[in-house]
C-alpha cells in the first residue's frame, strides 16, 4: 500500500507539472496579453533599436567634445649638406642640426566646457527621441491590440448569433409545418445565416491583416502565429484623467517637449561658444635642438590666434541667435500641438466612457428584453418573423456598440499615454 500511494503521488505530481507547463505555455503565447507584446517590441522592433543605437552614439560624443586636441610633433633637419661640404643625408646625427617640435593647442577658457555641455544636451535630446519613438510604437501596439480584441469579440458574437439564427430557423420550420407561419420565415432565417457566414469571412481577412501589422510592430516574422487577445486593460479612474492633471504630466514628461527643451539648451550653449570665439586660442610648444649626438638647445613657443575677422564672427553670432529662436519657436509649436491633442483625446475618452456606461446599463438590457418579448410573441403568433429579426439585430448591435465603445476608450487611452509619455 505505501508503494501504491507513492506511485500515485508521483503520478499526480507529474500530471500537475505537465498541466501547469501546458497552461503556462498557453498563457505565455505572444498576443494573449498586451504586456507580452510590449516586452517583445522593446527587444525586437528594429526602428526602436536603431534609435537606441543613435542615442548611444550621441552619448559617446560627449567625451571627445570636451577633450583637448591631440598634440602635434614635427621635425626639421637643418643643413643636410653641412654647408655644402658633404653629400645630403637624412640622419639626424649627421646634419647641421635637428629640431624637434612638440605643440599643444589650447582653446580659450571655457570653450571645452561649453562644447562638452552642448554634446551632453544633444545626447539628452537623442534619449528624448528614443522615448518618443517608444511612445509612438507602444501607442500603435496598444491600438492594434484593442482593434484585434474587437474583431475577436465581433467574431464570437457573430457565431453566437449564427447559432441563435439556426435555432430560430428550427422554430420557423416547426411553425411552418404546423401551418402557423409562412415558408418565407424559414428562408429569411437561412439568408441571415448566409449573411453572417460572409461576415465571418470578412472578419477573418481583416484579423489576418491586423495581425500582420501587429507582428511588424513587434518585430516578429509574418509567419508566426499570435494568440487570441484575452482581455483589454481596465480604464483609469476619471479623477486621474482630468485635463489639468494630465497637462502637468505632459509638460514634464512628454518626449517631444523634453527633446525640444534639450535642443533649446544646446542652442544656448552653442551661442555662448560662438561669443567666446571673439577671444583668441593658444598653442604652446617646446623644441629641443640636436647637434650631432646631443641636444644642446631648448626653445619654448607660444602661438596666439588673432581674431581679426569680426564680420565673420558677428555673422556666426547672429546665426547662433537665430538657431536659438528657431528652437524656442519649435518648442512653442510642439507644446500647442501636444496640449491640443491631449484635450481632444481626454474629451474622446470621456465620451467613450459615457457611451460604454449607457450601452451596458441601458441599451443592452432593453435590447435583450425586446428580443425575449419578440421571441415569445413570435412563438405565440402575435408578431411576425421580421419583428423578431429586428429585435435580434438590435441586441447584436447593442453588444457590438458595447465592445466598440470599450475599444474606442482603449484607443484614446493609448493616445493619452503617448502624449503624456507615461503609463497611466
Amino acid at each position: 500500500m505505501p508503494a501504491i500511494r507513492l506511485r500515485l503521488s508521483v503520478g499526480a505530481a507529474v500530471l500537475a507539472l505537465v498541466f501547469s507547463q501546458t497552461s503556462f505555455s498557453q498563457e505565455g503565447r505572444l498576443g494573449a496579453h498586451l504586456e507580452g507584446l510590449l516586452v517583445a517590441a522593446r527587444e525586437g522592433n528594429p526602428e526602436f533599436a536603431s534609435m537606441q543605437f543613435e542615442a548611444d552614439a550621441a552619448a559617446e560624443r560627449v567625451l571627445p567634445a570636451g577633450a583637448l586636441p591631440d598634440p602635434k610633433f614635427s621635425m626639421e633637419l637643418r643643413d643636410i649638406t653641412r654647408m655644402g661640404e658633404r653629400n645630403p643625408t637624412l640622419l639626424p646625427g649627421r646634419v647641421g642640426s635637428t629640431r624637434y617640435i612638440f605643440t599643444q593647442e589650447l582653446p580659450w577658457f571655457g570653450k571645452r566646457g561649453l562644447k562638452r555641455e552642448a554634446a551632453e544636451l544633444q545626447a539628452e535630446a537623442a534619449r528624448g527621441r528614443v522615448a518618443g519613438t517608444w511612445s509612438e510604437l507602444a501607442a500603435k501596439i496598444k491600438t492594434a491590440y484593442a482593434q484585434l480584441y474587437y474583431l475577436d469579440q465581433n467574431e464570437r458574437l457573430t457565431r453566437e448569433i449564427l447559432d441563435l439564427m439556426a435555432r430560430l430557423e428550427k422554430v420557423a420550420q416547426v411553425r411552418y409545418a404546423s401551418g402557423l407561419a409562412a415558408q418565407q420565415d424559414v428562408i429569411r432565417a437561412q439568408l441571415e445565416q448566409t449573411s453572417m457566414r460572409n461576415e465571418l469571412i470578412a472578419l477573418e481577412a481583416e484579423r489576418s491583416q491586423l495581425q500582420a501589422r501587429l507582428k511588424a510592430l513587434v518585430g516578429r516574422p509574418a509567419s508566426e502565429a499570435l494568440a487570441t487577445p484575452e482581455r483589454i486593460r481596465t480604464l483609469p479612474a476619471s479623477e486621474s484623467m482630468r485635463f489639468d492633471v494630465l497637462e502637468q504630466r505632459a509638460r514634464a514628461s512628454n518626449p517631444l517637449l523634453r527633446t525640444e527643451e534639450s535642443q533649446i539648451r544646446a542652442a544656448e550653449k552653442n551661442r555662448e561658444l560662438t561669443y567666446k570665439n571673439r577671444y583668441p586660442d593658444f598653442a604652446v610648444g617646446v623644441s629641443p635642438i640636436q647637434y650631432g649626438k646631443s641636444v644642446r638647445e631648448w626653445e619654448l613657443m607660444v602661438e596666439v590666434t588673432i581674431p581679426l575677422q569680426q564680420d565673420t564672427r558677428r555673422a556666426q553670432e547672429r546665426e547662433a541667435q537665430a538657431m536659438l529662436e528657431a528652437a524656442r519657436s519649435r518648442r512653442e509649436i510642439a507644446t500647442n500641438q501636444v496640449l491640443a491633442d491631449l484635450y481632444e483625446n481626454v474629451a474622446g475618452l470621456e465620451a467613450a466612457r459615457r457611451t460604454l456606461a449607457l450601452t451596458t446599463e441601458s441599451l443592452l438590457p432593453q435590447s435583450e428584453l425586446t428580443y425575449r418579448s419578440a421571441l415569445a410573441g413570435y412563438e405565440s403568433g402575435k408578431v411576425d418573423f421580421a419583428t423578431l429579426l429586428d429585435a435580434q439585430r438590435q441586441i447584436r448591435q447593442a453588444k457590438l456598440n458595447q465592445v466598440k465603445a470599450g475599444v474606442a476608450a482603449q484607443t484614446r487611452l493609448a493616445d493619452i499615454e503617448r502624449i503624456v509619455g507615461e503609463e497611466l
